[in-house]
């Protein structure tokens, strides 16, 4: 149902929250927000509460959050509406809404703003292929069926391993509780990012989200800049309340001493961007262990992806080398 629209919702803007629900009818079990911008989620987490996921979605990457579309599994209460109604939105986009909610929300005169009924049966949606067309061209089209993802719980993830030359590679450390959640959360975020996709999750938060580049040390690298960048504005806005870029700008204006500048650069360095512990996913095979280097070098932990590269056994050694665990889900989630 659509409460509150200023403007008519674009296409994107409907997209987006389709897209949404594609992660969500994953992530159901707990409280959480995933905000999504030009079909590719921006950010998401599960939180205790309800605004405490979407204020860990939206810290996530404040920048591509400006102007994208929210959407949560819960409620929205006015702890949370108060939160979204700091920041410009397209659309919010709940199950329901409680007293008090969109008189809040609708301080934002053109956000849309969705009611999705009986989001309980979004699960079903799990098993459920749809038929996906493509227009060509010349007017044809390419019809085909929507993924599956298999993986469910991490009873569907095994150790990695490869034989090469006759010789068995296996990855030497499993998993702890919390990698095997954050790999599980991470693989079903990936499963609505477009490809080639690698992004990186710490505690149930997406940490940086590289999407839709044509290779995958690219996009790893991507991932890995982004994280950097999103950690020291969100670390900025909160000190001072205002982005990086503009503290930046007022230093060079002398406006501002460039001290608080060097702390939070210094601080997201000593961070690594908040990848330190952090789990690596990838949408596909990587070709060569360049790929997963890129994370090992920022400090993760743990990888999760499909497995199958010829070059399976020389990722393994690298993880190995660094004390850090990997999975394979048999299974590649490619978005086109």
């Amino acid at each position: 149902d659509l409460i509150q629209f200023g403007k008519h919702p674009s296409k994107t803007n409907l997209t987006d929250v389709d897209n949404a629900l594609n992660i969500l009818k994953f992530l159901m079990a707990r409280p959480c927000a995933a905000i999504m911008k030009h079909n590719n989620p921006s950010g998401v987490a599960y939180g205790d509460s309800l605004s405490e996921a979407y204020d860990r979605a939206n810290m996530a990457d404040r920048i591509a959050a400006f102007g994208g579309a929210l959407v949560v599994n819960r409620p929205m209460d006015k702890a949370t509406a108060e939160l979204v109604s700091e920041n410009y939105l397209e659309v919010v986009a709940a199950p329901e809404n409680e007293e008090g909610v969109v008189e809040i929300l609708s301080r934002r005169k053109n956000l849309r703003i969705i009611r999705l009924k009986r989001i309980d049966k979004l699960t079903e949606y799990i098993d459920t292929p749809v038929v996906e067309f493509k227009a060509l061209i010349d007017g044809g089209l390419i019809v085909q069926q929507s993924q599956i993802n298999r993986v469910r719980s991490k009873e569907d993830l095994k150790p990695a391993e490869a034989v090469y030359e006759n010789k068995t590679y296996k990855i030497k450390r499993m998993p702890t509780d919390r990698e095997y959640e954050d790999m599980l959360f991470g693989w079903y975020v990936e499963h609505g990012v477009t490809s080639n996709s690698v992004l990186f999750v710490k505690d149930c938060c997406t940490v940086g989200i590289g999407t839709g580049e044509q290779d995958r040390v690219g996009v790893a690298e991507i991932a890995v800049f982004k994280a950097y960048t999103k950690y020291a504005d969100a670390l900025c806005f909160k000190r001072y309340g205002i982005p990086y870029k503009q503290y930046e700008l007022e230093v060079r204006q002398g406006k501002r001493s460039r001290d608080g500048l060097d702390e939070i650069d210094h601080e997201t360095r000593e961070a690594r961007g908040g990848l330190k512990g952090a789990v690596m996913v990838s949408d596909a095979f990587f070709p060569f262990r360049d790929g997963v280097d890129v994370g090992i070098k920022e400090g993760i932990t743990g990888v999760i992806q499909p497995g199958g590269s010829l070059r399976d056994h020389e990722v393994i050694e690298a993880c190995n080398e660094a004390g850090v665990t990997m999975v394979f889900t048999g299974q590649r989630v490619f978005k086109h």
